[in-house]
Parts: C-alpha cells; structure tokens; sequence
C-alpha cells in the first residue's frame, strides 16, 4: 500500500465525514439554527476549514501543490477544525434540538480523524 496516497485519502473521507456528520440536523430536525448557535463557537466553522482541508488533502494527493506543504497545510486545518468542533460538543446545548445527544460527540469524534490522517501523511512523507 502506499501510504503517501492511502493517508490523504482517509483525511479526505474523514472531512467528508465531519461534513456529513454537520448536514444531518438539517434532515431530522428543526431549529437546526439554534442548536449550532448554543455553542461556544458555530460548528460550521469547522465544517469550513474541514472542506478546505478537504482540498488541501487532494491537491497534495494529486502532486498539484508539493505534497509537504500539503501535509502541513492539511494538518493545521484539520487540528483547528477539530478543536472548533470539540469545544462545540463541550458547550452546545443539547435540549436546543430533538437529536440524539452523541450526535455532539460522533461529529468532533469523526473531526479526529483529518488531523490522524495528516499525522500520517506527514509521517508518510518523512516529516516526522
């Protein structure tokens, strides 16, 4: 397997996650508004610098930008889209929204995700 190509690929599925994870209130639920207004910091912040993440992750995977840099890029976004989400999770409230309430924790769970795979990209590399 190569690592080079396999790592920024579960980087990528793991964005795409975050996203997905940040879209399904809007389908099961109403007020979604006011539930990701309750927290610290609007979750979907995160859900920004995930899809950037996102294309960072590609381009480097596709040698469209240098494949460090990409690394590096990706794991800066990836980590600050992780701690949005999880001091999101720490301070929403929950009763805001008829969710289940591991929906908070399997979103900045799954934001764990980008920052390993970039770890790994990196490691992939040789940075680390």
């Amino acid at each position: 397997m190569d690592h080079r190509r396999a790592a920024p690929l579960v980087g990528i599925a793991g964005c795409l996650a975050v996203l997905a994870a940040l879209v399904y209130p809007y389908l099961a639920a109403d007020a979604v508004g006011t539930y990701y207004g309750t927290g610290v910091v609007n979750p979907l912040v995160g859900a920004v610098l995930a899809l950037v993440a996102v294309i960072v992750f590609a381009a480097g995977r596709e040698e469209r930008s240098d494949p460090q840099f990409a690394a590096g890029a990706a794991l800066v976004f990836a980590v600050f889209a992780f701690l949005i989400l999880l001091g999101w999770a720490l301070t929403v409230r929950v009763d805001a929204v008829e969710l289940p309430d591991a929906h908070r924790w399997v979103t900045a769970a799954l934001a764990l995700v980008a920052p390993l795979a970039a770890l790994w990209y990196a490691r992939a590399l040789s940075l680390l």
